[in-house]
């Protein structure tokens, strides 16, 4: 079990080095067993934060995300945190002035992450498969680069299914009223 830490620390090092090293804009730290973003990793990107746009941490054991990290990475277009056990979002994701895309599929969320609603570049959200029963439509109505919200397997209640078509003109994806994701 060490040993398997220890690879996983590891692999979490070489992944930060390459892009500190290569200047990428990207810092993909994908199924690497985190349960937390590592506070070691400010300190090694602290002059390089600014220039990350893309950072992917899917597929982890996260549980929250620090008001720091939405701080230290006010840069960036994209935020991939699909299959954690993420249930809300700090109110510092405000700080993402700059977001385009999102991805929260696979999560935890019962709750809409209101804040999101403030982000004035936000395109694409993906709340796929979390146990979302109510959606603030007249927030997301009046987002000025809304072009997709997919909303597919969560629990939405029927006000929602029947409010938002009329208002909303950016594409939201619904399962079919009492629709269940497979199993993985």
């Amino acid at each position: 079990m060490l040993r398997k830490m220890g690879e996983a620390v590891a692999r979490v090092a070489r992944k930060v080095n390459e892009t500190v090293e290569s200047g990428s804009d990207t810092l993909d730290l994908a199924e690497c067993k985190l349960v937390s973003f590592p506070i070691g990793i400010y300190k090694v990107l602290r002059n390089v934060s600014d220039q990350i746009h893309l950072i992917i941490l899917a597929n982890n054991e996260l549980k929250s995300l620090t008001s720091k990290f939405m701080t230290t990475f006010s840069q960036l277009q994209e935020l991939h945190l699909e299959g954690n056990f993420l249930h809300r979002l700090p109110n510092e994701v405000s700080a993402l002035q700059h977001l385009k895309t999102i991805d929260l599929s696979r999560n935890q969320f019962q709750d809409f992450p209101e804040q999101l609603t403030t982000l004035p570049a936000l395109e694409t959200i993906n709340l796929e498969e979390n146990e979302i029963a109510d959606v603030p439509v007249e927030k997301l109505a009046a987002m000025p680069a809304l072009r997709s919200i997919n909303l597919r397997f969560n629990p939405l209640n029927a006000e929602v299914r029947v409010i938002a078509p009329p208002l909303i003109k950016f594409d939201m994806l619904m399962s079919p009223e009492g629709a269940q994701a497979l199993p993985p």
